[in-house]
């Protein structure tokens, strides 16, 4: 799986920060909430689309290995990583 070349971004209600995955030559849309940023990843509550999107690229390593993880496990479904998808078990 790769991120492709599709810039991320905020999504219109800044409620996610929107991606694209690439697996077995399939495109993916990909969708991690603003409350996991801000929870996991440091991303202050008042934080502007700009704020967002770096925090995004920061922590892109470890939310690309979420999703790959997620999208293996349901294929069909939406993929959307919230706050429990980051929750140590």
């Amino acid at each position: 799986m790769e991120v492709l070349d599709r810039a991320p971004a905020v999504s219109p209600d800044g409620g996610t920060v929107v991606f694209m995955l690439s697996i077995r030559g399939r495109e993916v849309e990909a969708a991690v909430a603003r409350d996991a940023l801000e929870d996991y990843f440091w991303l202050p509550r008042n934080a502007d689309a700009t704020r967002t999107l770096r925090t995004f690229e920061n922590g892109r390593n470890r939310i690309v290995a979420v999703a790959q993880r997620k999208l293996l496990a349901r294929p069909y479904e939406p993929l959307r990583l919230t706050v429990n998808d980051f929750v140590t078990r």
